[in-house]
């Protein structure tokens, strides 16, 4: 179980249509997206997300939470967040049945490591990479363990389609019933050998990141999460961004431009000078949607996505935070 390959274009756009918008819990809605024409649509991993772009402009990246073995839809789960930037409130109001989307991906760096055994941690809407997991584990008869929490029951998704798994060992903590999770007691009683996937609130994230430290290797624990975060994700080191640096040029291969980053200036604000539409998100180096592929030069990272061998590699950057450390940086664009 490995994350699947880069896309031969990571910034490739493409149309889906909505087939079918679902209730799954109290201010959770699933989506279901297909072809047009009815064709398969390209394979994915568990682990793996969309970058949809919304009616209004806004792009917002959901994680794929059904079947990977059903080539003939993806579907998403959307919590509906009164306190966010306004993505999951459109798709609530919006009427979407059978009208297309823009969607780029799907894109994995929260992908399965092969492991004898397997600890979920899901806290609300972060149930959704999760349950991609379960699956696959489950077909693959290893075991697992997945701890859900969230406010109440009913507000939280997908409780019958964990039932259908029929293996593993699940446990349901409403906070309502129960209170909080007890990652202490939670990550004490987990094999040591066990790779432990955490999505949730940050606060749930810390809190394992916290316990893991303890009792596990550091390479033990993959987290992904819904904001950006001083601490490190998945392992990896993340790195804050320096107040400018040195200037660099730019060539963007597939438009001819070659263009100077100042020491004092964002390699996303030159690359919108060539590329008025370029696409991305967050602009704080966690969610991936600016993400390319570099084609030459050293890239230099200040994102909080990569891990420490992806960053090694060479051959991707996250546009919104990265900066370059050879006099020339090619990118795929």
């Amino acid at each position: 179980m490995t994350n699947a390959g880069l896309d031969a274009d990571l910034q490739r756009v493409y149309e889906l249509l909505v087939q079918q918008v679902t209730w799954e819990a109290e201010g959770v809605v699933s989506i279901r997206l297909v072809d047009p024409s009815g064709a398969e649509l390209p394979a994915w991993t568990p682990g793996a997300h969309l970058d949809l772009i919304l009616p209004s402009g806004k792009m917002r990246q959901y994680s794929l939470c059904g079947d990977p073995a059903d080539r003939a839809a993806y579907t998403v789960a959307v919590l509906r967040d009164q306190h966010g930037r306004g993505g999951s409130r459109e798709i609530h109001d919006t009427a979407l049945v059978g009208r297309s989307l823009s969607v780029r991906g799907p894109r994995n760096h929260f992908g399965l490591v092969d492991a004898p055994s397997y600890l979920f941690l899901a806290g609300g809407i972060g149930i959704t990479p999760i349950l991609a997991m379960a699956r696959e584990v489950s077909r693959l008869g290893v075991p697992w363990t997945l701890i859900y929490g969230g406010r109440s029951e009913t507000s939280m998704a997908f409780l019958d389609d964990l039932d259908k798994l029929g293996t593993g060992n699940i446990e349901v903590v409403p906070q309502d019933v129960h209170g909080m999770l007890d990652l202490g007691t939670v990550l004490g009683r987990a094999p040591r050998e066990s790779a432990i996937y955490c999505c949730g609130p940050e606060g749930l994230i810390r809190a394992a990141e916290e316990h893991a430290a303890t009792r596990f290797a550091p390479d033990a624990l993959h987290v992904e999460r819904f904001g950006a975060s001083s601490s490190a994700p998945r392992g990896g080191n993340a790195i804050e961004p320096e107040s400018g640096g040195n200037s660099f040029e730019v060539e963007l291969r597939r438009t001819g431009a070659v263009l100077t980053v100042p020491a004092d200036g964002t390699l996303i604000d030159v690359v919108r000078e060539a590329i008025p539409d370029f696409l991305s998100d967050c602009e704080e180096g966690y969610c991936g949607a600016c993400e390319v592929r570099v084609l030459e030069g050293e890239p230099e990272h200040h994102d909080q996505l990569l891990t420490d061998q992806e960053r090694e590699c060479g051959d991707r950057l996250m546009v919104c935070v990265g900066r370059s450390r050879s006099a020339r940086l090619v990118l795929d664009l």
